[in-house]
């Protein structure tokens, strides 16, 4: 019985913990009178490295039109959440709010995703 409860600890103890998907865990917009906006954005995800990590978050429209997206170029390991900005994002006429979402090289989409109300 020692054996088998040692062979567990040794297996879950080793076993790598895979990093879930990338979560926005806050944003902001600002935008001037024509609707061209600054997206301030904070991610939070357990990069493991060059093969897992964060690579990108997108500002969508009520339809699922990507606006704009900002690629992240390298794993955030040691900076968790961390927050980029993106500028030059036109939002059309008509809506009053815009999702965020984030994307990692492993799951795709899916983690938590942010609804801005625009200024």
């Amino acid at each position: 019985m020692k054996q088998v409860l040692a062979s567990i600890l040794v297996l879950t103890n080793s076993a790598p913990i895979s990093a879930g998907p990338a979560d926005v865990v806050a944003a902001e917009a600002h935008c001037d009178t024509h609707r061209l906006c600054r997206f301030d954005v904070t991610v939070r995800h357990d990069d493991e490295g060059w093969s897992h990590y964060a690579d990108r978050w997108d500002v969508q429209a009520p339809d699922g039109r990507v606006l704009g997206s900002r690629t992240l170029l390298h794993p955030h390991v040691n900076e968790q959440p961390f927050t980029r900005s993106l500028g030059g994002i036109e939002v059309p006429p008509g809506p009053t709010s815009v999702r965020v979402r984030a994307h990692d090289k492993v799951h795709g989409y899916g983690g938590a995703e942010i609804t801005v109300d625009l200024p």
